[in-house]
């Protein structure tokens, strides 16, 4: 039995101001971040008297069915995994050019190739004292390069593992936010405007959370989610209202290993992932830069061994250290420096001792060792930086994808404005016709 003209024109203003109130809900969120669109779902009334008639038409007017959040699921873990892959990428990347940076900037290279060029110079004439200070000099500039190198390597770990301090802390608070958001959802009326802000919510901390590490994440019947980090999401991070702690250790050559509820576990996205990535790198390449000293060390001490000083004495090593960090001249006499060969009289001006040094500079010695890991790091780097445009351009598709389905577009929401507003009026002149309607009908007679 249909329902009366009022009545149904009062069901039709009812649903017409809820869509309004959604619409003016869109509207004032357009810039919230984390913010998904709604859109209302109307539902016609069906008549008390017939249950189960479907396809008669029921006259009884029109309800408010739900308010509907226009995220797919798919969608949003798409955005979650390409986010983690950039986000990985570009923690990494960081690091590979910081370790560009401090190498060149050491200017290690160029300090070789002067160091070489004193060399050179003093072959000219073995026993002029300005001559040999200026190797002497030319060995401590190139100590110093090497020396601000390793600083600067040393200070770009610091940085990352501070900034994977942070980001552990930042996880840990994720988790815990979205085991608060899991209880309520779990009381949450569903299709209610509260349930949908919590959602929100929720795929906002999620996101958050992709930044920084690989998540595997699992969306029960009541909306809550199960949250695992890792490889295939072994290790649980949140379930339910319950957490489980990440924790990070350094090990002593610098590079970082991460655990859940004490249990090991490997990052294979995120920031967190990009860090530890990048902190092996660095351990390799600081490897590389100690043995580039110690082959200096070794050649130049090794030639000092072989011949005599300008007083006619066995030569002494020139330099000390077992690496970069550590690297230092250590004779303070001109003379010291052994150019003649082994057995030479005092003063004497053969340069074989030091042509011998010379060549085995040129030949694999520390200048190709230089260039070498400069050329290393540079490819790396180039590599790096095509992966990573690669993975944002993905990224930003899924984004975009996404935002289609769950942004906000002002120019809709004005049409829905609108539309809704005449469904309104519309209405309301409805509820106005049935008044005069009845008024007529009483006065009949």
């Amino acid at each position: 039995m249909g329902s009366d003209l009022l009545s149904i024109a009062s069901s039709g203003a009812r649903a017409a101001r809820a869509a309004l109130d959604v619409t003016a809900q869109n509207i004032a969120n357009a810039s919230t971040e984390g913010y998904v669109r709604r859109s209302v779902r109307l539902a016609e009334v069906a008549p008390p008297s017939a249950p189960g008639q479907i396809g008669d038409a029921s006259l009884s007017g029109v309800r408010l069915d739900r308010v509907l959040r226009n995220a797919d699921l798919f969608r949003v873990g798409e955005v979650r995994r390409t986010t983690s892959d950039v986000s990985r990428a570009n923690s990494e990347l960081s690091g590979l050019e910081n370790i560009e940076a401090s190498l060149e900037n050491a200017r290690i290279y160029p300090a070789i190739v002067d160091f070489e060029g004193t060399l050179e110079e003093l072959a000219v004439d073995p026993a002029n004292l300005s001559l040999r200070a200026s190797v002497l000099e030319g060995a401590r500039t190139l100590a110093r390069s090497f020396n601000v190198a390793a600083n600067a390597l040393e200070a770009v770990g610091e940085s990352a593992r501070f900034e994977a301090t942070a980001a552990v802390d930042e996880v840990n608070l994720f988790a815990q936010e979205l085991a608060r958001i899991n209880l309520r959802l779990a009381r949450a009326q569903n299709g209610s405007t509260d349930q949908s802000s919590l959602l929100d919510k929720r795929d906002l901390m999620l996101q958050r959370l992709s930044e920084r590490a690989d998540v595997t994440v699992t969306v029960n019947q009541n909306m809550t989610v199960e949250v695992s980090l890792g490889a295939g999401g072994t290790l649980p991070l949140v379930t339910g209202g319950n957490t489980n702690q990440l924790t990070m250790a350094t090990a002593a050559d610098g590079t970082l290993s991460f655990a859940v509820g004490g249990a090991p576990v490997t990052l294979s996205g995120g920031s967190l992932a990009g860090h530890a990535q990048g902190l092996i790198h660095l351990r390799d390449f600081g490897a590389d830069l100690d043995a580039a000293a110690v082959r200096l060390v070794t050649l130049v001490n090794g030639a000092q061994g072989t011949g005599a000083t300008l007083g006619g004495t066995p030569g002494q090593p020139l330099l000390s250290g077992t690496g970069a960090a550590d690297l230092a001249v250590v004779a303070t006499d001109p003379a010291a420096i052994a150019t003649a060969p082994a057995g030479a009289p005092a003063g004497s001006r053969d340069p074989a001792n030091l042509v011998a040094l010379r060549a085995a500079l040129a030949t694999n010695g520390p200048a190709d060792d230089m260039n070498t890991l400069l050329f290393g790091v540079s490819s790396q780097v180039s590599g790096l930086t095509t992966t990573r445009d690669a993975l944002e351009t993905i990224a930003s598709s899924a984004s975009i994808a996404l935002a289609t389905q769950a942004g906000v577009d002002l120019d809709n929401e004005a049409v829905n404005l609108i539309r809704f507003q005449q469904a309104f009026q519309a209405s309301g002149r409805a509820m106005q016709v049935a008044s005069e309607l009845f008024e007529t009908i009483l006065g009949v007679g």
